[in-house]
């Protein structure tokens, strides 16, 4: 196998072995990462190789104790699919075709959380639609009133909420 090739391939364990994990070197792979390249990268198929004949490959191939493989343990993996999976083709050819699968792959993103549908976050978000007493929390142009809002704010003024005259005592006082 030519050497560009091969390093072509390890570039494409290392980008598996550090996806989702912060502190991963790129030195070893964990099982959900090799569970993620053999999907993303199709050796999967459904039919000669499944989820279960890559997890017992893993299990297999990595040290007893171990939770993650080295890159040869990853190559060994390979070879044990490889068979498996291009059934027709010599061991040589075989290992050929799934190096050819992975080299130069990174992990897909598919059903990555993606930003919501525009319609529904509006729907949600309209605050003229609002009833009952978060009605309140906006004024008429729809921003926020902010803690006024949200809580009964009591006013020190020595009348009963919402009373007519407030302020008039005075006034009445004087005249009398």
């Amino acid at each position: 196998m030519a050497e560009s090739d091969m390093a072509e391939l390890q570039e494409s364990f290392k980008r598996f072995a550090i996806h989702g994990d912060t502190k991963a070197t790129g030195k070893e792979m964990n099982g959900k990462n090799w569970a993620k390249l053999c999907k993303d990268c199709k050796i999967t198929d459904g039919k000669n190789i499944t989820g279960t004949d890559v997890d017992i490959v893993f299990s297999k191939v990595k040290a007893k104790t171990a939770r993650v493989i080295t890159y040869e343990e990853f190559q060994k993996a390979l070879e044990e699919l490889a068979s498996k999976r291009f059934k027709g083709q010599s061991k040589e050819e075989a290992l050929q075709s799934i190096y050819r699968l992975i080299e130069g792959k990174g992990p897909a993103n598919v059903g990555v959380t993606k930003v919501a549908k525009k319609g529904a976050v509006d729907r949600l978000t309209d605050t003229t639609k609002y009833t009952g007493s978060h009605k309140e929390r906006f004024d008429e142009s729809g921003k926020g009133k902010g803690k006024g809002g949200r809580e009964d704010l009591v006013e020190q003024t020595g009348y009963v909420g919402a009373y007519k005259n407030a302020g008039t005592y005075d006034e009445k006082a004087k005249t009398k």
